[in-house]
């Protein structure tokens, strides 16, 4: 009752939406990078939305099965293969014992995800199945997946299977455009710099992991050197003294003393999460209202 490892992939970790309310304790919130992809896999597989799932950052993961279930592919496009057949992404498969899954080329995007119906049979800590690295939480022994690892799930078995429409299944494209709330601290900014923020183009640097994502571009200068250190929210843009913008994603550090000038709406950040190295990043304003909306929006098609 298990899916094996067969290679040893990349970088293949186990999430969910996170671990919460531990930061002042210095653990970071960790979690699903992309929570689109994420929640549609558990969706479709009748899950709760809590489920854990496996995240899979780069091309050619082998898994066998060793007792039937069925399983979801969702986020980025890629070659994925179930013994050797094709198959297509953003769909639920019945899985039966013995079966070999693969994850080949990653074609579009960055991240995919695989779920199995009720999850994967593992202990939480601090609240969660997430795999944090850096502070060895979560997953197996807290670290990323290895060849001959185990996950153990409950056997199932189903004969109907499900789709998302074609017209749902997000664009992976080389450019975005995020929308950003401005911070408390934006009078640190006077307003060219602000215009300059809103009205350049960024490129996805090397600096682009589960942490956070640097950009290369014009630089933006603070009236001010630094700030005492505070927490930082999802999605915090920094500027450091180089200028370069720093967007804080879902294994940021929990304090952080560089001003901030706003904060990329969080269902964004997903969208962020599927982007590569040297793509193109545009900003524009965001009132704090008009950015519940969205979000509200967001989370009601997974009620």
């Amino acid at each position: 009752m298990s899916l094996e490892v067969i290679n040893n992939p990349v970088l293949v970790t186990i999430q969910d939406k996170g671990r919460f309310s531990y930061s002042h304790i210095g653990v970071s919130t960790s979690g699903v990078m992309d929570e689109f992809a994420y929640l549609y896999a558990n969706k479709m597989l009748a899950n709760s939305l809590d489920t854990n799932i496996l995240e899979i950052s780069f091309s050619n993961v082998i898994f066998k099965a060793n007792t039937n279930t069925q399983i979801a592919i969702t986020g980025a496009i890629c070659e994925f293969f179930i013994n050797d057949i094709a198959k297509t992404c953003w769909h639920t498969y019945n899985i039966k014992a013995g079966d070999i899954i693969k994850i080949g080329k990653i074609l579009k995007g960055s991240r995919v995800y695989l779920g199995v119906h009720g999850g994967f049979d593992i202990q939480k800590e601090f609240g969660s199945f997430s795999t944090t690295i850096k502070e060895n939480l979560g997953g197996l022994d807290g670290s990323k997946l290895k060849k001959g690892d185990v996950l153990s799930y409950e056997e199932f078995s189903f004969d109907h299977k499900k789709r998302l429409k074609e017209e749902f299944i997000p664009e992976y494209e080389d450019e975005l455009t995020l929308r950003v709330i401005l911070s408390y601290q934006e009078d640190a900014f006077d307003k060219e710099q602000k215009d300059k923020f809103f009205s350049s183009t960024y490129t996805i640097s090397n600096e682009f992991n589960r942490m956070g994502c640097k950009l290369n571009g014009e630089p933006i200068n603070s009236n001010i050197d630094g700030i005492i250190s505070e927490g930082i929210a999802f999605g915090s843009i920094q500027i450091p003294k180089d200028g370069q913008p720093i967007i804080l994603l879902k294994e940021r550090q929990t304090i952080g003393g560089y001003p901030k000038i706003g904060s990329v709406l969080s269902i964004d950040c997903f969208k962020l999460a599927q982007m590569k190295v040297g793509s193109k990043i545009k900003f524009e304003p965001i009132s704090i209202e008009r950015a519940q909306e969205k979000v509200k929006l967001f989370y009601s098609i997974f009620e």
